[in-house]
């Protein structure tokens, strides 16, 4: 028993060392690296065939509509027909609620949206809800704010955070615009205001700013709202108003400029993981190339819906440039809450970035 508590001893006198050698010298853990998936070696003649499933809720004839099936159309050229996707545009699987709805459960794979009600999975985008704040910038400066500046990086991190991401934003320095059977030649004159909104907090505190008296509708219910005079005006996009045929029950086209006519190209995240990485650069270009195409006919599209309108029978208000600083002056307060419910770091960027 002795000589083994002898030999015991020894052998631990002899490693001993050799361990705190160890301990002292081995380098602290890396830390974890994510795999990005390499690109099939074959190429995209190698993979699968993939569908994906889009929507919108778009009127006929809007730009998202227009967005959607021309990105439709370049992925199945770019892939040689190896990615496809089946498209429902116009609201026929549901509105913009719903469909962000089941586009995070799994049903559907994208949406093409506007910002006002996406509000509702991803608070931070109701930095697109603070009145006039893209009303003074022209369509590059927009697009290097929202697509490839500082303030992308921050709020696609809100996006990815919620299982999405955004893939572009599409815009060409067009905006909502007001439509009224109340003739509005001031900014005193939307007081008391019928105004029919979205169903989104930061739109209704604007015009309840403004003196006006918001009424959340869906938008099937907009036009015979109109008609029978339970409303007296509401605000969209002239194509979207174009589509309605609005000006068969509105009297005015009032140029507000209010809210950018921004569409978000929404895509679930663990979807778009899940593509083999020459898929994800395949829609990525289809939508960077569709996205050059529309933006550039927005102006002209934007004009001649206007132009629809005032054939069909509405009067075109416009304003002073003085305008935009009376609307800003008495929309201070949502520019408040808007910074205090999601972070005024997040005012700030979009900000920086449109004054660079």
């Amino acid at each position: 028993m002795k000589k083994l508590l002898i030999v015991l001893l020894i052998a631990t006198m002899v490693l001993l060392p050799v361990a705190c050698t160890q301990q002292q010298e081995a380098p602290p853990p890396a830390p974890p690296v994510e795999e990005q998936p390499e690109p099939s070696e074959g190429g995209i003649d190698s993979l699968e065939p993939v569908v994906l499933k889009g929507a919108d809720n778009a009127g006929v004839g809007a730009a998202a509509q227009l967005y959607g099936e021309l990105v439709t159309e370049k992925v199945k050229e770019i892939t040689g027909g190896k990615l496809t996707i089946d498209y429902f545009p116009n609201s026929q699987l549901g509105n913009d609620q719903e469909l962000q709805g089941q586009m995070l459960a799994g049903d559907i794979d994208f949406v093409i949206a506007q910002t006002a009600q996406t509000v509702s999975f991803v608070p931070e985008v109701a930095i697109f809800d603070l009145p006039m704040v893209f009303a003074k910038y022209d369509a590059e400066t927009i697009d290097y704010a929202l697509n490839k500046s500082a303030f992308t990086d921050k709020i696609n991190e809100a996006y990815k955070a919620k299982n999405m991401y955004c893939l572009h934003f599409l815009q060409g320095g067009t905006f909502r615009e007001t439509t009224s059977n109340k003739n509005i030649q001031s900014i005193d004159d939307f007081n008391g205001l019928k105004i029919r909104t979205m169903e989104n907090k930061n739109h209704m505190a604007f015009w309840q700013a403004m003196g006006a008296a918001p009424t959340p509708l869906p938008w099937p219910e907009v036009y015979i709202s109109l008609q029978q005079g339970l409303v007296d005006a509401q605000e969209n996009a002239t194509d979207t108003c174009v589509g309605a045929n609005l000006q068969e029950v509105q009297d005015y086209l009032i140029m507000t400029h209010h809210i950018l006519y921004c569409n978000q190209f929404l895509i679930n995240a663990s979807k778009f993981d899940s593509l083999d990485p020459l898929y994800q650069e395949a829609l990525q270009q289809a939508i960077n190339e569709a996205a050059v195409e529309i933006e550039a006919q927005l102006t002209e599209i934007n004009e001649t819906n206007k132009q629809k309108l005032i054939d069909g029978g509405m009067e075109l208000v416009e304003f002073e440039a003085s305008f935009v600083d009376q609307v800003l002056d008495k929309a201070k307060g949502v520019y408040e809450s808007i910074g205090k419910d999601i972070g005024q770091d997040y005012v700030d960027s979009l900000l920086d970035a449109l004054e660079k």
